[in-house]
């Protein structure tokens, strides 16, 4: 008998965030494939020159509690 959806859910609520977050990674590329390198490759691009900016200043970081505040806002929670 196949595993339910429901049963699904609950076995990942006992595992660890990371191996849930592997789980789902799998989940993706199982059904939609991997990212492109080239995808890959400028995201990393992306990545580095924000954590440049970030370390010299050119721009601030805002904290998490106020960017998940600023999310409800506009979620309207």
């Amino acid at each position: 008998m196949p595993i339910t959806l429901d049963e699904i859910v609950e076995e990942t609520r006992q595992m660890p965030p990371d191996v849930v977050a592997e789980l789902v990674d799998r989940i993706m590329v199982a059904r939609h494939g991997g990212i492109g390198s080239g995808i890959e490759a400028a995201w990393q691009t992306e990545i580095h020159r924000r954590i440049a900016e970030i370390d010299s200043g050119k721009v601030k970081g805002v904290p998490v509690g106020e960017s998940l505040a600023r999310a409800r806002k506009i979620l309207g929670e």
